[in-house]
């Protein structure tokens, strides 16, 4: 790539805010002369803004084609095939802002014309407090003419600016010649204001009423031709509420956001258990009422979802895993399904009254008759769980998620044809929902809501997505983050992005907390949150899993305030470091290939070596190195069904249970002379700490945090 000396148009207006008429007129047509060449040979920019417009000794150069040259590839080199809508809010024509199928030049034009009324305004045509709001102001609000922010600019500019500013592609300038030309042609006048040239005419006779009554009567009929021609669709109302309530009765933070009935009469929600004991339950907040009341039999519930009539409640139970039903008022809970549901992976009540629900071993999904029967398997995923399904209209199908260890991505069940895909694509999806609008809404990892169509009769999505909301959180535990109701009630959390930078701290025996290290702060790994550390046997060094920019690896640290080095160097994730009792060697979980558990020199000397092989989240010795002590069977909460596992390198040719319950198990650790086990386990509904003997893990059993 050549050399481009000197800065962007944006280095530029940040400084200046506005450019001389002249010096702005001349970058405009400089970059429209670019835009007309990569035009006739097949290519559209997209994204043209002042960031994308590189200066020269003064001159414009049109950089970062690298997105147009992509789209035109994928669509097979055929300029308006596709209706990608890539662009930056402000700069955006109304076509890309409503994904438009047939995207051409004219769209860049539009883009040119708005960095060109930057120039001379010194902000874009449409402002806003979000993307959202700009986008939506593209698309039904006009502009302020330029003129009337800048009286000195010249009114052959100012036309061919509205020209090009104009909502309809078909009535911008054909090509960006055009557009170049007539910025420079000082008799060129657009159609709109060849109109307000006989202002003066019209203001002399503004006073004869039957000329006013003749033109009130043509304002009326344009107003009611354009209605007719353009017939906008007018934006519902957005309502916006906060739901707070009183201790007694508040939301559950570590649970799923509430669910609203279907007629958004109601929420359903995770709240403190109503007889006073430990854990959660169910509790409904009806939209006439100031305070909320807990619905009797939901004790310890963990997913649920409403019927479509909104008279009852299917919700999943820990212990044996099963999934039963409640009136809404509460009651009896029936039992639907005894055991092997994956409690924590969510609940779909479809309108055909059938609830599909996850699986836990093997992996999938289940399908029952809301009134009761046999259950049957209607999905199996594989090594991977699937989780939150949510109903498509018409008992057709379900949305659902399936993570790996490095992404998530949305899938569709069609129950009608009995297959499954991905619908997703490549992208990191948390959750999804289909709203009554037709459109596919879902939370992206990074916090992005967004709606794309969604063709019912053939399951696919038929256009582009559109960033409607930020901030929504998402949490670590892949569980449902956002609801709808089939009304168009959307319930989800909002958060800011986390500061991912930590420090560590020293925790003495009363809680007070004193900094390890201030000049030291980091980012845990990130790789399918597998964060971890552990202190040496001696206490003076700390190994960490740290994510750089290398990526995720382990590093040990010289404590207090000594160096940090980093002794493990594969280019996959590598992470949850354990020490040896000798303090020599440190063990590691790892993705490469092949992913397990693997041990280095403690100094980051010789190599790697794999100790087991495998999907092991979790892996350490025992202090007299008898045993290898692993966690098996996922890496969330959500997964379910994780336990631990033994191998007696030696004696075991395969890993044996150590403890597998119905519960997820996790955070192993052995006591210091290797005769306890420590874990933490959900089997109460949520997760505590307990500590058994072992290896005789059946020999007692004791709550530590309760």
């Amino acid at each position: 790539m050549p050399y481009v000396e000197g800065e962007t148009l944006r280095d530029k207006l940040d400084r200046e805010t506005q450019l001389g008429v002249d010096e702005a007129v001349r970058i405009a047509r400089e970059v429209a002369d670019a835009l007309d060449y990569a035009h006739r040979h097949g290519i559209i920019h997209r994204d043209i803004k002042p960031e994308n417009i590189l200066l020269h000794d003064g001159r414009p150069m049109v950089a970062d084609f690298g997105i147009a040259l992509a789209v035109s590839a994928a669509a097979g080199g055929r300029m308006t095939e596709t209706g990608t809508s890539i662009g930056t809010p402000h700069y955006m024509s109304p076509e890309q802002a409503t994904a438009d199928k047939e995207i051409t030049g004219r769209a860049d034009i539009y883009s040119l014309g708005s960095v060109l009324y930057e120039m001379l305004a010194g902000e874009p045509p449409h402002t806003g407090g979000s993307a959202q709001a700009v986008i939506m102001k593209i698309i039904a609000d006009t502009p302020r003419p330029v003129s009337e922010l800048r009286k000195s600019v010249p009114p052959n500019v100012a036309s061919a600016l509205g020209k090009a500013l104009e909502k309809l592609p078909a009535d911008r300038f054909g090509s960006a010649k055009e557009f170049a030309d007539a910025l420079a042609d000082p008799h060129f006048r657009h159609g709109a204001d060849v109109a307000s040239a006989t202002g003066a005419v019209l203001r002399a006779r503004r006073r004869d009423p039957v000329f006013l009554g003749v033109a009130t009567v043509a304002v009326l009929g344009a107003v009611i031709a354009a209605w007719g021609w353009l017939r906008p669709v007018q934006a519902p109302t957005v309502h916006r509420y906060g739901l707070a309530l009183p201790a007694s009765q508040a939301l559950d933070p570590a649970s799923p956001v509430p669910q609203p009935a279907p007629d958004g009469s109601f929420f359903v929600y995770h709240g403190p258990n109503g007889a006073g004991g430990a854990g959660t339950q169910l509790w409904i907040k009806r939209r006439d009422s100031y305070t909320a009341s807990p619905i009797a039999g939901t004790e310890n519930a963990l997913s649920y979802a409403i019927s479509p009539d909104g008279a009852w409640i299917a919700f999943t139970t820990p212990g044996q895993n099963g999934l039963s039903k409640v009136p809404i008022g509460g009651g009896a809970a029936v039992t639907l399904v005894g055991e092997g549901v994956g409690g924590r992976r969510g609940v779909a009540w479809l309108d055909d009254e059938t609830i599909v629900y996850s699986l836990t071993g093997p992996f999938g999904l289940g399908r029952v008759p809301a009134a009761g029967g046999s259950p049957t398997q209607v999905f199996a995923s594989g090594e991977w769980a699937a989780h939150s399904p949510t109903p498509i209209p018409g008992g057709r199908g379900v949305f659902f998620t399936v993570c790996s260890t490095s992404y998530c991505n949305l899938w569709v069940l069609d129950l009608h044809a009995d297959t499954a895909r991905v619908v997703s694509g490549g992208a990191d999806v948390e959750v999804g929902r289909y709203v009554p609008t037709g459109h596919l809404v879902y939370v992206q990892a990074d916090g992005t809501l967004l709606a794309a169509p969604f063709d019912l009769e053939h399951l696919e999505v038929r256009g582009e997505a559109v960033p409607i909301l930020e901030r929504v959180r998402v949490g670590s535990d892949v569980g449902p983050t956002l609801a709808v109701s089939a009304s168009g009630t959307l319930v989800m959390r909002l958060g800011e992005p986390a500061d991912t930078r930590l420090e560590a701290v020293w925790v003495d025996r009363r809680g007070r907390q004193t900094p390890v290290d201030t000049t030291w702060t980091f980012q845990v790994t990130v790789y399918a949150l597998n964060q971890g550390w552990a202190l040496s046997p001696d206490g003076a060094r700390l190994a960490i899993g740290l994510h750089t920019d290398a990526g995720d690896d382990v590093w040990v640290k010289q404590l207090p305030r000594g160096p940090l080095s980093r002794i493990s160097f594969d280019t996959a994730a590598d992470y949850r470091p354990r020490w040896t009792r000798d303090g020599r060697f440190i063990t590691f979980g790892s993705s490469r290939e092949p992913n397990g558990l693997y041990q280095r020199r403690a100094d980051g000397t010789g190599v790697d070596s794999l100790l087991v092989a495998g999907p092991i989240s979790e892996g350490l010795w025992s202090p007299d190195r008898r045993w290898l002590l692993l966690r098996v069977g996922g890496i969330l909460p959500i997964a379910g069904g994780r336990d631990i596992v033994g191998l007696r390198p030696g004696i075991d040719t395969a890993a044996i249970p150590v403890l597998a319950t119905p519960f997820d198990e996790e955070a192993i650790a052995l006591s210091p002379d290797g005769r306890w086990l420590a874990y933490q386990s959900d089997e109460t509904g949520r997760m505590e700490v307990y500590i058994r003997p072992f290896p005789d893990t059946d020999g007692g059993k004791w709550p530590v945090s309760n």
